[in-house]
């Protein structure tokens, strides 16, 4: 009980210092901030509030400007069971990409804010 009280605290800690210091978000065209969001629409991010893995990968969704629908995935949640049937892990953040009709599951903060990079970074955005 306390072990889990103390998580509980140190993540409100963590959000709280996120809050204070979030970056300043790029900033882009009226034209390629749409096509962004059109393209964000496709992206679920699957987090716990506290958890500082995703408090990572939003503080470079925050940056880049990018829009993503933020499920919380905590115990018992109907988010959580569709995490491990669809994606085969309760493992969060865990970002849910919608291609080409399929779906695909983006595990690690890393891997998902290389993902993001690629796709949404200013040297990378389609003029």
């Amino acid at each position: 009980m306390l072990i889990k009280a103390l998580r509980n605290g140190l993540g409100m800690l963590i959000v709280f210092a996120n809050w204070l210091t979030l970056p300043k978000k790029v900033v882009r065209t009226a034209e390629q901030q749409q096509w962004v969001d059109e393209q964000a629409s496709e992206l679920k991010l699957y987090q716990f509030n506290a958890c500082p893995f995703c408090v990572k990968v939003r503080r470079h969704l925050h940056w880049l400007n990018v829009p993503v629908a933020l499920i919380e995935a905590g115990q018992g949640t109907a988010a959580r069971e569709e995490l491990l049937e669809q994606g085969g892990k309760k493992q969060v953040p865990c970002l849910r990409i919608e291609v080409d009709g399929g779906v695909q599951w983006l595990y690690e903060s890393s891997a998902i804010i290389e993902y993001l990079d690629g796709r949404f970074a200013p040297q990378n955005m389609a003029s």
